[in-house]
């Protein structure tokens, strides 16, 4: 293992599009041990997309390693694309991924939005899910959306005046509604620029320390668009979960263990969603990494997420 702690790159074992409802096609990719434990990674955002770093959190010997892009997200085509694009659908599309692959149970393991979305997988298809491996808990509560919106300013003051900055004062008072009708306008040059800007201040306030591969990620407009055009999509419309959903179909989970790392200093999605989320789940272990903000990218959330794999190996 690198000194990073994360496992050496690999390459996919095979890789592929799933066409779903039009007019999307899921890119997939599987690794590791064609024999080893399932389990299935689920990307943030929502519109992140997946990485060849993600690979790395998994021993390849012990594991068989399933990702995939999203819709409207990474490889998965069309990039950026609303249309037919909500929270049931991508669990249908999890669903017909694992039947196509022939998996019959698999760990789940998904951060940020991935975990909102590992939740509500797990609690409509229990009977498909040995375990779960959860980072930054996101529950789609309304006070969750408006924190992103308007309290993560508490902490980077000067982000979320650059992120209001770019509309026109009287937009201000509802900056998702005005970030909305950017993202979505057809001309390059508007929907380009706010996607580069809602894209930085989400890195910005992702990690402890400044990090500047975590805002160069997210700099180019290939990559902040898919992000920034389905996150106001899905906050528009309270990310398809009613309130409090995740929380209230909690029992679903029972029989299901589960590990949540949490960073303590994570500003995007703060510890108090992880707390009321083992309150609800009492099979669940909530791991506080104490020097760490929200990204995967965080030495000690890097370290608790692998050690948490590797402990998971000898229980399957």
């Amino acid at each position: 293992m690198s000194r990073d702690r994360l496992y050496p790159a690999i390459e996919p074992n095979r890789r592929g599009h799933l066409e779903v409802e039009a007019p999307h096609s899921i890119y997939w990719e599987e690794s590791g041990n064609p024999d080893g434990i399932p389990v299935c990674f689920l990307h943030g955002g929502p519109g992140a997309g997946t990485t060849p770093g993600h690979r790395r959190f998994f021993d390849p010997d012990a594991y068989r390693i399933v990702l995939h892009d999203q819709r409207g997200a990474g490889r998965s085509r069309p990039a950026a694309e609303i249309r037919n694009n909500d929270t049931g659908r991508l669990i249908e599309d999890i669903e017909a991924l694992r039947e196509m692959l022939d998996i019959d149970r698999w760990i789940v393991f998904g951060g940020s939005w991935g975990s909102s979305l590992a939740l509500a997988y797990t609690q409509a298809h229990p009977h498909r899910v040995l375990s779960m491996v959860l980072r930054g808990i996101f529950l789609c509560r309304k006070k969750e959306i408006d924190w992103f919106l308007h309290g993560m300013g508490t902490f980077f003051p000067e982000e979320h005046a650059r992120f209001l900055g770019h509309l026109e004062p009287a937009e201000r008072a509802d900056p998702l509604a005005a970030y909305n009708a950017r993202l979505n306008d057809p001309d390059e040059a508007v929907h380009g620029r706010a996607a580069e800007i809602w894209s930085r201040y989400e890195a910005v306030c992702s990690t402890l320390r400044p990090n500047a591969d975590s805002i160069r990620s997210v700099g180019f407009r290939d990559a902040a668009l898919p992000l920034a055009r389905l996150e106001a999509h899905y906050f528009a419309h309270n990310l398809f979960v009613g309130e409090n959903q995740l929380l209230d179909d909690a029992g679903r989970l029972t029989g299901i263990p589960g590990v949540i790392v949490q960073g303590r200093y994570d500003v995007v999605c703060p510890p108090t969603s992880a707390y009321d989320l083992v309150q609800a789940w009492p099979e669940a272990r909530l791991r506080i990494v104490d020097d760490a903000g929200h990204s995967a990218t965080e030495p000690g959330i890097m370290r608790a997420l692998v050690d948490t794999m590797d402990a998971l190996k000898s229980s399957f």
